[in-house]
This record gives C-alpha cells, structure tokens and sequence, in this order.
C-alpha cells in the first residue's frame, strides 16, 4: 500500500504541515511549573456538580501555580447541543468563580490557541489525520450500519468482545484499488485508527489521583473521523491538548476505559502525554449502601438546584473543598477567617474512590459560612437571590436596606456568631418578624403557666419603660417585673427553690418573645425591641393580650 498517496487522495485540499500548526500554537511562556488545563464539556445545556468539581480542581491547580485555564467545548456530536448551552455553562461555573483565563465565551473565542470550539477545528484535526494514513496508522471504512450490526452479532454468538478489530476489521487491509472503487462511487467513510495493541498485554500508568494503575492495551480500530469529517472526541481532544500545550487533563474516571486508546494516539502522533487525573464519582447514601448521584434521581446534582435552594456559592465552593481534599477541614479550622483560596489545594489529597455527598454536611457548611459574612455581604447576596426567586421579598428588603442590615447585624461577628440562615430561602422566615406583613406566631404560651400572670406581665412590660439604653438596663427591668409577679429574679435561685416561685426571669422573657416574635426560639429580644421600635412592640404584644383573653 502506498500510504502517501492514500493520503492525498482523502485528504487532496489538506495543505497546511504540522510545522505550521506547531509554529502557530507555539509553547506557552510560562514559568517553571505552571499547569495549563482545561474544562472542556459538551454543549448538552445540563449542568451538573461533576462539572464544578472537575472545574474547581482544575481551577486551584492552575491559578495556585500561576498556570492557565481554559474552556473548550467538545461540540463534535451536533445531535446533543442544546441551544444556549455554552452561554448556560459560563454563567453556572462563573457564579461559583470559576473564571477562565482564555477559551469559549459568551461573544466568541478569547485567546491566542482557538477556535474553542471543536466544530470549527475541522481543518486542524484533518492535518494529522492525514499523518495518520501517511504512516499507515489511520485508514478509511467503507461499512454501512447493516454490516456493522451484523458484526455485533456474530461477536455476540461467538461470545467475543465487541468492537471493530481483528478478523472483524473488513476495512482493515484492503488495497488502495478498492478504496479508490469506494471512493469514486461517492460511498460514505469513517476514518479508523489501525491498532497495534493486544488485550494479552498490561501496562502500567500512573493517575495523579487514582496514583499507579494496570490497564489492558487497546486493540480496537476506533473512528477518528466520523463521514462528516468531524472528529470523535477521542482524536479531538488528542490533537487539541497538544496545540494548547494542555499539562493537565482533568476528567471523571468514566473515561479510563478509553485510556489506553488515548495513550496510542499521543503516541502515534508523536505528542507528549500529558498528566491525567481521573476523579471519582460523586456518591451518596441510599440506605445503606452507596451510588452514584443520578440526573434522574437527585435534584440536587444540577446545580440549579443549589442556585434556587439559595445555598451562596461560596457555601458549596466551601463543602466541595471538604470533600474534594482531605485535609481542608483541619485548615479551616485553624484558619476560620482566611480566604478559601490561601488553602493549598492538591490532586494528592483526593479520594481515588470518588467523594460522598452529605446534603447535611453541606447545610452544616453554609450556615457557618453565611455566619461569618458581615451583614452588608449577607443583604447583598440576599437581594440578589430574592430578585431571581422572591420579587416581593426583594422589593421589602431594598425598600429600606439600612433597616434590613440592623436586623442581618444582629448576633452577628465575634467568636460565636448567629447561625439562623442556612439558605437564602430561610432569611425571609428568620426576618418575618421584623416585617408586619410575614409575622407568623408559630408557637404558643407555655401551658404550665397561668394565663392571667402571663397577661399580667405582659401589660406591665409596655406599661413602663421599654425604651431601655442598654441591654443590662433592660434585662434589669425584666427582673423587677418577675419579681413583682412572683417570678424569681435569679435562675439560680429558683433552681434551688422552686417551689419558692412560679417561674424564673428566663420564664418571663419568654412571654414577651412568643409575643415579639410568635417563636420561643429568636435573636437578642433586646436588639429586636430596640429595630421594631416602641409603638410597634406595645401593638404586638397587645394583639398576643387580647387573644390570651378570648
């Protein structure tokens, strides 16, 4: 067979070299250690946790080594693409700072490596699959659907492994004759990659995650080249790493089965392979056992679903980190005040098994994340999340945003801070009390205590001074009135003496907090007296006497 001119008759408008292609994608100047990787999905419009966790690891592992990260999309199965997806993905993964250095946009390429987009490579992959035949190591196949079928189903009488090789490669090893017959009869081709591999042989290979591994080489002829021209992932993603001077390939471990193949290609085509790190999937507890995290099963692993619960992005950034590193909670806990991005985040710390999902952990996460925001931050991202998913709650907040921030103040800072709202969902149940038109009484008046006492307390707490300039003064004020209702003053002293009392001071702040608030659970009752003002305690609290009466 002469291979040259097999070549040329595929590939006769092919005219650009190799050198050319190396000389246009040139290295990157970068220091010494700096990781280029990427995020290269399909433009499917689904965009899932897998997606922030393969972007959040790429991420860390380029910009904490001065690297570079770049979005490619792998758009060579039109069949899949959604409309808008491209423009969908950016702003998920960018909500969540995942931010590209180059690549993929919304308003075209940005960067000197492009296109990024696979579609509009065509004539790239075409120069090296024109190598390919010139070597010998690439040839086209002429089956129709039928006759690949009827493959499939005398491997499966035979009991064989499936696939397109050995006796079953039809195409494999004819002349350049009946190539030329096919091709002047205008029959569709694939183009295929002529394996040298055998399954009696292992090799080894080491994962930057998964660490050293023994994979079985690959016999298979696979398409490089779909009829259309267009390549398959396989060869696109090959030719692709290599131009983009891609060092780190970052993918689930869904893909390992193909390793071997991708190995030949870089191999065949003389490129360097690059470090790959394949991760675990993301699982989680069904009864006992554990699976995968299921599109069709879990909402929660769109992550649409983390943007409408009104989880902040920073909260799931955070939990990803806890789960995606090992060591990350023992830093966070000796650093509750740094910036996420001071960790030092390494492929060495990842679980070669994959991670668990705790939708538990995660809410345990976000409160302790949302506790430490200030209240400026916590009102600005609230907003933001009430525009999308609660217009009206929106319009109350920005109505009077000093009054939204006094009440988001409250508990909040020091060493011990509130830990009320878990998700911006619950912010407008935790504020509902400070606005009229959201105030629930959602608990009752103890049953242990006399009615009229309680309503006795109650008259006398607006009847005097509770405009109080400090929150001693107050809780002082509070006493003489359990004091003079036959409440003891002091716990202590009650818990000595209890029959000595009807209840203690806490028993009366109670009263008055089921009456302020309707919930016997809420923030400082000091500080939610001084934001609802005293005409607006004294009508509250006279509502609550007036059904206590009925």
């Amino acid at each position: 067979m002469n291979f040259e001119l097999l070549a040329n008759t595929l590939f006769p408008n092919i005219n650009i070299t190799e050198q050319e292609l190396e000389e246009r994608f040139p290295p990157r100047r970068l220091a010494e250690g700096a990781i280029v990787s990427r995020m290269a999905p399909s433009p499917t419009g689904f965009v899932h946790l897998g997606n922030l966790v393969q972007g959040l690891t790429s991420e860390r592992l380029t910009h904490q080594s001065g690297g570079v990260l770049f979005l490619r999309i792998e758009d060579t199965d039109a069949k899949r693409e959604v409309a808008g997806a491209v423009e969908t993905l950016i702003e998920s993964l960018g909500h969540y700072n995942i931010n590209f250095d180059e690549g993929a946009t919304k308003d075209g390429d940005f960067g000197s490596y492009g296109p990024y987009r696979q579609r509009r490579r065509k004539e790239i992959y075409h120069v090296y699959a024109k190598k390919l035949v010139e070597n010998g190591m690439a040839y086209p196949c002429f089956c129709t659907e039928s006759e690949l079928e009827q493959i499939h189903m005398e491997q499966e009488k035979a009991k064989a492994n499936f696939g397109y090789f050995g006796k079953w490669a039809l195409w494999r090893d004819r002349s350049y004759e009946e190539i030329k017959e096919k091709l002047d009869s205008g029959a569709p081709w694939v183009l295929r990659f002529r394996s040298n591999g055998s399954i009696e042989n292992k090799f080894k290979f080491n994962d930057l995650i998964k660490g050293q591994m023994t994979l079985t080489e690959n016999d298979i002829d696979y398409v490089l080249l779909k009829s259309d021209g267009i390549p398959t992932y396989h060869f696109a993603h090959v030719v692709d790493d290599h131009l983009m001077r891609t060092t780190h390939v970052v993918r689930g471990d869904e893909w390992i089965s193909t390793l071997p193949f991708h190995i030949q290609l870089f191999n065949a085509l003389g490129f360097k392979l690059p470090k790959y790190l394949h991760i675990g999937p993301l699982m989680k507890m069904d009864g006992s056992s554990k699976r995968k995290l299921s599109k069709r099963k879990d909402p929660e692993l769109a992550l649409t679903y983390y943007k409408s619960e009104g989880f902040p992005p920073e909260s799931v950034y955070e939990y990803l980190m806890t789960i995606l590193n090992s060591n990350f909670e023992d830093w966070r806990r000796a650093n509750p005040d740094a910036p996420i991005n001071d960790f030092k985040f390494s492929s060495k710390k990842m679980n070669p098994a994959g991670s668990l999902f705790d939708n538990a952990k995660l809410c345990d996460v976000s409160k302790n994340v949302i506790s430490r925001m200030s209240a400026e931050k916590v009102y600005s991202s609230l907003v933001s999340w009430a525009e999308e998913f609660d217009a009206d709650f929106s319009a109350k907040l920005k109505k009077d945003k000093e009054y939204a921030i006094k009440i988001l103040s409250i508990g909040r800072g020091g060493k011990k801070p509130r830990k009320d709202i878990t998700v911006w969902k619950d912010a407008k149940a935790y504020m509902g009390l400070f606005y009229d038109e959201y105030f629930v009484k959602t608990d009752d008046f103890p049953e242990q205590f006399d009615k009229n006492d309680i309503k006795n307390i109650l008259n006398e707490y607006i009847c005097s001074d509770i405009e109080a300039a400090d929150n001693e003064t107050w809780f002082e004020h509070l006493k003489r009135i359990a004091e003079k209702y036959g409440f003891s003053p002091d716990v202590k002293a009650y818990k000595a003496s209890p029959e000595l009392y009807k209840g203690h001071v806490g028993d009366v702040s109670t009263f008055i907090r089921i009456a302020l608030t309707g919930k016997t659970n809420s923030p400082d009752l000091f500080e939610i007296t001084k934001i609802l003002g005293k005409e607006r305690v004294i009508q509250r609290i006279k509502t609550q006497i007036a059904k206590l009466g009925q």
